[in-house]
């Protein structure tokens, strides 16, 4: 299935859409990948607002795990129509229950002050192995995402921050081009967003990941610049805290032209099952 298609969603009735399953086959995937209903739950805020807003954040707690063979279907709330902005809040239900509720919030054109942090060093993606070709990625895995180009940085050529703890960084962008359709692109890049950043909390616990139970709890983000997502975007991310059975990571992603164009923060589930002790650090 192709992003255009999960993207592309089924009017119920006034406010309510139904979204495509995340895989038809048990043996592949138990659950909803978290960008997946992310992206869908994104697309039902836009179809209520007129095209004049563009979405500039969103704010999703993911509640339940969702099933991958099950459609989602989203109800919109129309919370607040404005001059300037306008605000949508979605709840995306399984089985008849809320699997994940997320905020939008839209914003009419407008100007003011210019700045931003430069983009970090890294690699040209070109000079770097598909990410589909590494171990970190199993076959099964990685067949849903078989339409997206993935580039990870290695280790030993990350630009090391002093004070940071945990880093990674990530190239990608879709491998055929896309439709000119802005929403597409926005929608497209809150799908891939999930995908790995929780990843950087473990990338510095290699022995004890696979003893982890891991699961996003919640995700924002903010979109800054226009963008598209069949173009290289660099994937910024850190973990600057994980204790208690959670970790914090964040995100900063940039085009090939070194602007920032949409931030990124999530914390995530990252805890011991019961009866399991660590290793002695």
């Amino acid at each position: 299935m192709t992003i255009e298609q999960i993207l592309d969603l089924e009017k119920l009735e006034v406010n309510i859409y139904r979204g495509s399953v995340f895989s038809s086959n048990s043996s592949e995937h138990q659950r909803t990948f978290g960008g997946h209903v992310a992206g869908q739950a994104l697309v039902s805020a836009v179809r209520t607002v007129e095209p004049r807003y563009q979405v500039h954040s969103l704010h999703g707690y993911f509640l339940r795990p969702g099933d991958a063979k099950a459609p989602t279907v989203f109800i919109v709330e129309r919370v607040r129509d404005g001059g300037s902005f306008c605000t949508r809040r979605v709840n995306a239900i399984q089985h008849g229950e809320t699997i994940f509720n997320m905020s939008a919030s839209f914003q009419t054109d407008q100007e003011g002050i210019h700045h931003q942090d430069a983009m970090p060093s890294a690699p040209d993606p070109k000079e770097l192995p598909d990410i589909s070709s590494m171990k970190a990625f199993d076959d099964e895995g990685f067949k849903a995402f078989a339409e997206w180009d993935l580039r990870r940085v290695p280790r030993d050529q990350l630009p090391h921050i002093p004070g940071k703890v945990a880093e990674q960084q990530v190239w990608f962008r879709h491998r055929d081009p896309l439709p000119d359709d802005p929403v597409l692109h926005i929608c497209a890049l809150a799908y891939m967003s999930d995908l790995t950043l929780l990843g950087t909390s473990w990338s510095i616990h290699p022995a004890e990941r696979d003893h982890l139970q891991v699961a996003s709890l919640d995700h924002a983000m903010w979109f800054m610049r226009p963008f598209r997502a069949d173009e290289w975007l660099l994937y910024d991310q850190s973990s600057p805290s994980a204790c208690a059975g959670r970790a914090l990571t964040q995100g900063k992603i940039y085009n090939q032209y070194g602007e920032m164009v949409a931030a990124v923060m999530q914390e995530g589930l990252t805890r011991y099952p019961r009866n399991f002790t660590p290793a002695a650090q």
